[in-house]
């Protein structure tokens, strides 16, 4: 168990930072028990008040690290349906590594689809992935990663070192945040933040209606790591995407600095915290796999270590689930 946070709503900038400071001076739970917590875990409920919109994240918090020793940081957005406390495999594991990993909760897109009438799903998943909340969402992304910075958190940060990530929806838009272009009555919506060095892109669907994936895509120039399997295949009412669609999305990619891991089988929702989809037996591996092969392709592009080594290693220990990889080691 790790401490949360009280959450805060549209605060001024002095009350945000109080508020901040003082979460960040109380003792985790586990401070209290005998075995003391790799990471601890905050929420706070931002809100953009320029566009009206709230922005909830969670942030684990690493105490593994050196008092002053610069912190690596992971942006985090979730899939379609999703919420700020999704994929806690992923970020309590990239914390409990030196990482902070800030999750964001996307409010057109969340979790709060599958509440209401039933009779209105259709609809409210439909609406959710229209082309106004495929815009805010890499919009959150920034927000929350301007209101981290600037608060008491931002001093620890090494902002050379910030990586966004995502799964499904979630991929899209970080691939927004990294570089891909999409035009609009001949303009591009300009969507990238250059703060980001590389990026972790989980089982991305192709964009929406739109054409050549490498029209898109070959504006991405950062280091990619792209994870999906067989089996990846998205199906949601009024909308289908084979798994062959996320190898599209990758090799559309323009930097040449990507890499590629498919699963045997699976499903697309394998890589949220869901324990059983995709297999019972191959859904524990396949999330143990992905964590050890994040957590190095994290540590290799921001320079904590050589790649091919444990790149190599994470080989042997997961060939025999793999069915095809292009991470440069044989």
């Amino acid at each position: 168990m790790q401490r949360t946070s009280p959450s805060s709503s549209g605060l001024s900038r002095r009350r945000f930072n109080a508020a901040l400071l003082v979460a960040a001076a109380l003792p985790s739970w586990r401070a209290w028990a005998d075995e003391p917590s790799p990471f601890e875990t905050l929420e706070f409920d931002w809100v953009d008040m320029k566009r009206q919109r709230a922005v909830p994240v969670r942030l684990y918090w690493p105490n593994t690290v050196a008092t002053h020793a610069p912190v690596p940081l992971v942006v985090f957005s979730h899939g379609i349906g999703g919420s700020r406390r999704g994929y806690r495999y992923l970020g309590e594991h990239w914390s409990s590594h030196g990482f902070a990993s800030l999750h964001l909760q996307h409010v057109g897109s969340d979790r709060n689809l599958w509440f209401g009438n039933p009779l209105g799903i259709i609809g409210r998943l439909q609406d959710a992935a229209q082309e106004r909340e495929a815009i805010e969402r890499p919009r959150d992304l920034r927000f929350a990663l301007d209101q981290l910075l600037a608060s008491p958190f931002g001093e620890r940060i090494d902002g050379r070192r910030i990586v966004a990530a995502g799964h499904s929806y979630g991929a899209n838009t970080t691939l927004l945040a990294a570089g891909a272009r999409v035009e609009r009555e001949g303009r591009v919506v300009e969507l990238r933040d250059e703060r980001l060095a590389a990026a972790i892109v989980l089982s991305a669907p192709p964009f929406y209606g739109e054409g050549d994936p490498a029209r898109i895509l070959g504006s991405v120039q950062l280091p990619t790591m792209h994870v999906t399997a067989t089996g990846d295949v998205i199906r949601i009412p009024g909308y289908w995407s084979g798994a062959e669609d996320r190898i599209a999305v990758y090799e559309a990619i323009g930097d040449t600095r990507k890499s590629l891991a498919v699963f045997e089988g699976g499903s697309h929702s394998m890589f949220t915290d869901r324990p059983g989809t995709g297999g019972s037996d191959l859904n524990p591996r396949v999330k143990q796999a992905t964590r050890e092969l994040t957590l190095a392709f994290l540590e290799t592009q921001l320079g904590r270590r050589d790649a091919a080594g444990p790149l190599r290693q994470w080989l042997e220990r997961y060939r025999t689930i793999l069915a095809r990889h292009a991470l440069g080691v044989a």
